[in-house]
């Protein structure tokens, strides 16, 4: 089990390192985290929502993403979060609700996915989540060493280096940690250093005698194209490219790795206030579409957008930004006007809809293949004309025939999350921009997952003493 001393310091990378590790030694592995929070979901071939970190891990393993290797994923919203449970939605919670109630029943249901897993796969990753040494919930902790106990899994520490203080990072970790949990650790791994690793001396390993247990080693900073799993990214950075593209930060943004493509692509910025000149507008998936709407408008984004279309900029919706750009919103209690830019209606319904798609595009003029996923609430309706941007003919491996999303002109909204890693469609994209703007065409810039994966296990085996960890299981 990988566990960190705090929330950010690469504990989803180690884990799907560790699990490509040991598939390339031939044995069947399964990764495993009982509790993410994160907006930055993904479809599992049960058709429900999963963390997209264990989505990363699992195709590190070579396996199908199931909702067993995350049976609980809590999904934020403005006074509390969503509770997925085995990948559909279980209910709504506060913070301090959730910390006291149900956690036996969940538990229970972690344990019983874990030990599942376990007897179909020769071993299994476990993730924990923030730090296991969280002395004020540690009795309601699910996540980090009760795991560890059900299956008596020994524990690896994480510590980001980079950030400062990764000796006292791994010490207080340790003595905060019961007499019964000490004796899970089993060892240390510093995690994306930035310099010299000689400067660190023998001081990993003199820290790692103090508590009997071992040094891994060091593992380096490296930049890599593997989704991210939450928001801890840097919103500030602004790409390269011969593009512009806005993508609205919205304040409950999700399914963030959408707009991946681009950042490799174009000169991407995060846009919070004022003005918008980009070739292109991206208004991102929410988890709170009214509530965003409403922050847009507050700010006049909204008014931005509009400008932004009549300017002759191309303008993306996607999920909840399809939503906005359209008529009117309702959910049940509240019709909200939308931007008026497409001729749809949405209603939200209890029924979320979770789904894997694939399909053929309507905007490119192509007909271009495109897969994607799904993950929402609302149901969208056509007002006039249908003219959409999709035709869905498959939907988790079953096939269907219908039209997702509306185009209108350079104005385009659709419910396919990944639709920019269809490297066809976006390099098309990108570059009726570039026509129309006298530019010269290119071709983009593409990234493999598993090639990217390969890469990061190859630094990591060579950084980290992969035999003493082997030596563990």
């Amino acid at each position: 089990m990988v566990q960190g001393t705090s929330s950010g310091v690469g504990k989803s990378l180690i884990v799907a390192a560790l699990c490509r590790h040991f598939k390339r030694m031939g044995l069947t592995v399964a990764p495993f985290k009982s509790q993410n929070m994160s907006l930055n979901s993904a479809v599992s071939i049960e058709g429900g929502e999963m963390a997209r970190s264990q989505y990363v891990q699992s195709i590190a393993c070579e396996e199908i993403p199931s909702v067993k290797m995350n049976p609980i994923l809590l999904k934020p919203e403005t006074n509390g979060s969503q509770i997925i449970v085995l990948g559909k939605p279980y209910g709504y919670s506060g913070a301090k609700d959730y910390m006291k109630s149900k956690k036996a029943e969940l538990l229970s249901l972690s344990v019983d996915a874990l030990r599942a897993l376990m007897n179909t796969h020769d071993l299994v990753v476990i993730e924990g989540a923030g730090s296991p040494a969280e002395i004020n919930i540690k009795d309601r902790d699910i996540v980090n060493m009760k795991i560890a106990q059900s299956v008596n899994a020994p524990v690896i520490l994480v510590a980001d280096i980079e950030r400062g203080g990764a000796f006292a990072q791994i010490t207080g970790t340790i003595e905060l940690l019961e007499e019964d949990e000490k004796k899970f650790v089993k060892g240390y791994i510093f995690n994306k250093f930035m310099g010299d690793k000689s400067l660190l001396e023998d001081y990993p390993e003199r820290l790692a005698r103090k508590y009997n247990i071992e040094f891994f080693g060091t593992m380096p900073y490296i930049k890599h194209k593997i989704p991210e799993e939450d928001s801890m990214i840097d919103w500030e950075k602004d790409g390269e490219g011969d593009l512009s593209v806005d993508v609205i930060h919205l304040p409950h943004i999700s399914n963030f790795d959408d707009f991946d493509p681009l950042l490799w692509n174009t000169r991407v910025h995060f846009i919070e206030n004022g003005k918008l000149d980009g070739d292109i507008v991206v208004i991102p998936g929410t988890k709170m579409t009214i509530e965003d709407l409403e922050w847009l408008k507050e700010r006049g984004l909204d008014s931005e957008i509009k400008s932004a279309a009549k300017r002759g900029s191309y303008v993306v919706g996607i999920c909840g930004g399809y939503q906005m750009i359209g008529e009117e919103i309702s959910d049940g209690q509240r019709r909200v006007e939308g931007m008026n830019l497409v001729p749809v209606k949405t209603e939200f319904v209890e029924e979320k809809r979770i789904s894997n798609l694939k399909g053929h595009e309507k905007f490119t003029g192509n007909d271009i293949e495109i897969e994607g996923y799904e993950v929402h609430h609302g149901i969208s309706r056509y007002t006039s004309s249908i003219s959409p941007f999709a035709v869905v003919e498959n939907v988790n491996g079953k096939n269907s025939n219908y039209e997702d999303g509306y185009v209108k002109g350079k104005i385009f909204g659709t419910y396919f999350h990944g639709l920019f890693r269809n490297f066809d469609f976006t390099q098309e994209f990108l570059n009726m921009v570039r026509r129309e703007k006298g530019l010269e065409e290119r071709k983009i810039i593409t990234s493999s997952l598993t090639e990217e994966i390969d890469r990061f296990t190859d630094l990591f085996e060579s950084n980290i003493d992969v035999k003493s960890i082997e030596k563990l299981i």
